[in-house]
């Protein structure tokens, strides 16, 4: 098989089983490289509590331009309990924010899909989730994570008072609306905007915008609208009605974790985040699972590796346009959980309990057995 340039790929574990479960994912990478003959070009660097302990800092200058040069970034997971005493400037989840802002990936994408093997895992009744295979479309730049004002202040009486802004352009909607249509004219076709325009103007102006862009651009999708405490509620009534929805920072951190429990487990979902493409093609993106640094279990190799795999095969797809291979990938999880194999947070009656690398190893055999 001939060679393919080497794709260059920044690797960031982090903290916490971000370690662990990347880990898992460079065996893969290894096993590409040597039975499919791709090429990557890999660099490793410290970001969150580990960069902490190193520089004193979540990220540095330099690891957000080794971003800037890469052709995607592989991240684990930040967050450390250790550094709970630092100043709100200072945390490890300032390294993925930070990342974002400054490479301007505006657009989460984050699939909730339910294996036919771990129906079961779901607390949903094996009915509702069944089939389930959802996209929720983030918008991860603007909003009340980055809105201003912000801060605690000190009032004239000693107390105190938190503030934050709920802040959207039209531009920063139309630009993640467009990815959540083009989605959903590969897939079924249909999005739901969830905003709270009933109680917030910011939410108004993105039903509009929404609305606008939709009747311009993508009357061959279908659109419908949807308050965001309906949808938490929809997602557990009857999820199986939702396509694509999109919505904004804030309510599509809380609806995205909500959408994983339907799955049986945080350590089943992958995420990709992307910019917009410059004018030589390039899309800047950045894969990471959607679970946290989990520190109550990190060392102890129970963690879930699929998230971070199935966050590479993401990346496969999106950023390197290797679509065989991020099949590939996903086939072989698939087949690994039919033969009952479960890490600790998917385990169920009847099935066998692994170590994060063993099923590593199922799923690199698995590789070999398709692969034949």
């Amino acid at each position: 098989m001939t060679a393919q340039p080497a794709k260059k790929l920044l690797v960031l574990p982090g903290d916490g089983i971000g370690p662990e479960v990347m880990r898992e994912v460079t065996r893969i990478i290894t096993w590409l490289e040597e039975k499919r003959g791709l090429s990557f070009d890999i660099t490793e660097d410290l970001v969150g509590g580990a960069s902490l302990a190193e520089y004193g800092e979540p990220i540095r200058d330099e690891v957000i331009e080794k971003a800037r040069a890469a052709d995607a970034v592989l991240f684990g997971s930040v967050g450390d309990p250790r550094w709970n005493h630092v100043g709100f400037d200072k945390r490890p989840e300032l390294a993925i924010l930070k990342l974002r802002q400054e490479l301007a990936l505006f657009a989460n994408l984050r699939p909730a899909k339910v294996f036919d093997a771990l129906v079961d895992a779901s607390t949903l009744k094996p009915d509702v989730v069944r089939g389930l295979d959802i996209m929720i479309v983030r918008e991860t730049v603007g909003g009340i994570y980055f809105g201003n004002p912000r801060g605690i202040e000190t009032l004239p009486d000693g107390s105190k008072r938190g503030i934050n802004t709920e802040v959207y352009t039209t531009s920063e909607i139309e630009r993640v609306a467009r990815v959540a249509f083009d989605l959903a004219r590969k897939r079924s076709g249909r999005v739901c905007s969830v905003e709270k325009c009933n109680v917030m103007e910011s939410g108004l102006l993105w039903k509009e915008v929404v609305t606008d862009l939709h009747a311009r651009e993508y009357k061959d999708v279908e659109l419908s609208h949807m308050l965001a405490d309906n949808c938490a509620m929809q997602l557990v009534r009857n999820p199986r009605q939702f396509d694509v929805i999109v919505t904004g920072n804030l309510f599509g951190d809380i609806l995205s974790d909500l959408a994983s429990m339907l799955t049986g487990s945080l350590g089943m979902l992958p995420s990709a985040t992307l910019g917009a493409a410059d004018s030589h093609g390039k899309l800047p993106a950045l894969y990471e699972p959607i679970h946290g640094s989990a520190p109550d279990i990190a060392g102890q190799g129970i963690a879930n590796p699929i998230a971070q795999i199935l966050s590479f095969a993401m990346l496969l797809r999106y950023s390197f346009n290797m679509q065989d291979e991020g099949q590939l990938i996903e086939d072989a999880v698939s087949n690994v959980l039919e033969s009952g194999l479960r890490t600790a947070d998917i385990m169920s009656d009847g099935k066998t309990r692994v170590s994060t690398s063993v099923m590593g190893d199922a799923i690199l055999g698995e590789l070999d057995t398709l692969q034949k």
